[in-house]
């Protein structure tokens, strides 16, 4: 399509969008017409940047769309592969690789105590909750805590 008949398009819509806000004016007030003539003045800035020209050679061009389809697949393999990650390192992909040869898992490191209590302090958690002790104990047993 040459310029011309883009720009006679984009002026087109953009002044059946100013009638419409000036209707918007009349009905509802200055706020909506404000905002209506904004997005009517869009084509025509669109139109008079190349903007338009661009997305006309775009829609037209099957070679563009094929270009727009492989980096949309780019995209989302990229999107893909980081969920993945996230998912391994969330799940501790390396403890279950060491469990799977036997070995103890690896333990978080940066791990502190609860406030009051000193790590590996024999008798810590005294103070607590009984039942909540009893699940700290299980937990040590199997080696979590």
């Amino acid at each position: 399509m040459s310029d011309s008949v883009i720009f006679a398009i984009s002026l087109g819509v953009t002044l059946a969008g100013l009638v419409v806000s000036w209707g918007l004016y009349r009905r509802r007030g200055a706020a909506l017409a404000m905002r209506g003539a904004a997005w009517s003045l869009v084509p025509l800035a669109a139109a008079l940047t190349g903007v338009t020209g661009f997305l006309v050679d775009l829609a037209l061009s099957p070679a563009k769309w094929a270009g727009v389809v492989v980096a949309g697949l780019a995209v989302l393999l990229y999107l893909t592969s980081g969920a993945m990650l996230g998912r391994r390192a969330a799940a501790g992909g390396g403890g279950r690789r060491a469990a799977a040869r036997g070995e103890a898992a690896p333990k978080a490191a940066g791990r502190r105590a609860p406030r009051g209590e000193v790590a590996g302090a024999p008798g810590a958690g005294a103070g607590m909750d009984p039942e909540l002790a009893e699940i700290e104990e299980i937990l040590r047993n199997r080696g979590i805590k």
